[in-house]
């Protein structure tokens, strides 16, 4: 990360600079690369600042955000604020990291996570996830968006920490008292597009693409003209994360996004840049894309031509557990509709590893070379927040599933061959919703925004009546977990929580549940009788997808050390419907 004086500020659309701060208006001068600086004349200490662009055309905006801003008091509009990182005191210099392999991640929102909805209230749900057995907490993005509640990926303001979720300080002391319970943190950032609010950007230089969009407006300029300082824009926040943060990862969205036709793509000049980091503070720091190519690229070595990764995101692993189990085989789901889906995606990695999509309307993926390449590089999920909230109504699993179903849904997840990744109240089968929610100020985007939800499910054919409005303050707060539910005793939820625990006690205690070798699992399965078996070394997971009890195949459960089970066997050995039993054959 280049050192410069802490107002310069990069702008070649500027025809005249001006920094607004304590009361004063000074004068920029145009430097090198076209950078602006204020010089000595700038102020120090604590500061509220924006700055004055005149373009070339002779219009004038502003004051405006520093596009590097680190706080934003007043919202993304408003005057950015300087940060002291040297204040705030670390408790977590024992903290010596964790790495991927092996581990289980938890995804959360902070604003729906807790009541409050805020970095200081989410730090009191942190023994939850201690006791739960996780490794990772997965926070989605909170750079500095528009209103008071959001997703995350209207972000304008990549370096600043959301206000309403408290701040930077708030997020240091977040991550501390992660760390001093052994926790990782990994966080979400986006660096595909910006959001429709307060993204003044464009004023300041080429930080979007002439030419290249993406779903959700233009793209990042990676390779076009002054590409060279937006990359640096994009690494330097990273390692903002991992510096002046202390977190442990960073979960790429949407990196299909990305368009990037340059000599060295963007991924594999971030995977450098952060392995370099890695080997000075001495501890694991993993970057995890969000790809909806399946293209082995992304955790290929960079001295084999790929870009280095830690790992990737695998939907396929999701599309086809949910099939199995609900059925559903409308739009993206219409290909994983058999068992051999998911018995696929458990020994191959990818289903489409160049397979006919007739979502897509084409062969889609690549294939993994699953001799030489390790599980755990695929981040799996029965549930996340897109796959729930980008639902019509933003229902979980649980909204159609029985206990067994869900019971399924975990064991595949957490004793499956890959990373598994939790979304928040999962493991209690939380009954509260996670919807699609915004709070744009502008009446005219929050319409937009309505409208645009409701066109985005008619390919999927779902009712678009039910579609909640995003803008609605109730489609926020019905979305935030109900803490009440784990904790009532002899509840569904209650008896979820304890096998979620179990589950992920025995990754910890049995080495076949986290052996990240494909040629060390073997999946047997029954189209017609609807089970599936997966063996991992020497301990099988007999999943029965039917309703029905059934005779346990082979005969294999007449003589085992039964581990685990959801719903005990019957008689003869008779298996239970909607079950899951783990065992080792006795020898």
């Amino acid at each position: 990360m280049t050192e410069r004086l802490r107002f310069d500020v990069w702008a070649p659309h500027a025809r005249r600079m001006r920094l607004v701060a304590s009361g004063q208006t000074i004068e920029m001068t145009r430097e090198g690369g076209d950078w602006w600086t204020a010089g000595s004349s700038a102020p120090e200490g604590e500061v509220d600042y924006g700055y004055i662009v005149d373009d070339a055309d002779g219009n004038t905006v502003g004051p405006i955000p520093d596009p590097r801003s680190r706080r934003q008091p007043d919202g993304v509009h408003g005057l950015s604020r300087t940060v002291d990182d040297a204040s705030y005191v670390w408790n977590d210099d024992d903290w010596a990291g964790r790495q991927l392999a092996g581990s289980a991640i938890y995804e959360l929102h902070i604003g729906t996570f807790t009541p409050e909805g805020t970095l200081d209230s989410a730090i009191d749900r942190l023994d939850h996830l201690v006791s739960l057995g996780i490794d990772f907490v997965e926070v989605m993005p909170v750079n500095a968006f528009n209103g008071t509640h959001n997703w995350g990926y209207d972000g304008v303001l990549w370096f600043a920490v959301q206000e309403t979720y408290g701040g930077p300080d708030a997020y240091r002391r977040f991550v501390d008292a992660c760390h001093l319970r052994g926790l990782a943190v990994i966080q979400d950032v986006v660096y595909n597009h910006l959001g429709p609010s307060g993204n003044y950007l464009g004023v300041y230089g080429p930080y979007e693409h002439e030419a290249a969009g993406t779903t959700w407006g233009r793209a990042i300029n990676l390779d076009g003209h002054g590409s060279t300082e937006v990359r640096r824009f994009i690494l330097d926040n990273a390692r903002m994360w991992f510096e002046k943060y202390h977190v442990d990862g960073l979960r790429l969205d949407a990196v299909h996004a990305l368009h990037d036709e340059s000599s060295r793509h963007l991924l594999s000049e971030l995977g450098a840049e952060t392995d370099a980091w890695s080997a000075f503070v001495g501890r694991p720091l993993s970057l995890i894309a969000e790809s909806d190519l399946n293209d082995p690229v992304m955790f290929t070595a960079r001295d084999h031509n790929g870009y280095g990764l830690a790992g990737q995101w695998s939907d396929d692993f999701h599309h086809s557990v949910h099939v199995a189990l609900t059925r559903e085989t409308s739009g993206y789901y219409a290909d994983f509709e058999p068992l051999s889906a998911l018995a696929k995606a458990l020994t191959s990695g990818f289903f489409h590893d160049g397979t006919w999509s007739s979502f897509r309307g084409r062969h889609h993926g690549k294939r993994i070379d699953t001799a030489n390449v390790l599980t755990w590089r695929l981040v799996v999920a029965n549930q996340n927040h897109d796959q729930i909230g980008n639902r019509a109504i933003g229902d979980r699993l649980t909204a159609s599933l029985d206990e067994g179903q869900l019971a399924i849904a975990a064991a595949l997840t957490l004793l499956g061959p890959y990373t598994p990744m939790l979304f928040m109240g999962e493991e209690w089968g939380a009954s509260t919703p996670f919807q699609f929610f915004t709070s744009h100020p502008e009446p005219e985007l929050g319409k937009a925004t309505a409208e645009g939800r409701i066109a985005e499910f008619e390919r999927m054919g779902w009712d678009e009546s039910v579609v909640p409005n995003p803008q609605d303050l109730s489609t926020f707060t019905d979305s935030k977990l109900d803490w009440s539910e784990p904790s009532s005793e002899g509840s569904t939820h209650a008896r979820l929580l304890e096998f979620y625990t179990a589950l992920t006690t025995l990754r910890r205690t049995v080495p076949a549940f986290t052996d990240p070798r494909w040629p060390h699992l073997s999946v047997e399965f029954s189209e017609d009788e609807r089970w599936l078996q997966l063996t991992r070394g020497d301990v099988t997971v007999l999943v029965n997808f039917s309703a029905d009890p059934m005779d346990a195949p082979h005969g294999l459960l007449s003589s085992t050390d039964v581990l685990l089970e959801w719903n005990p066997r019957g008689e003869n050995p008779r298996v239970a419907g909607h079950s899951v039993t783990v065992y080792r054959p006795s020898i």
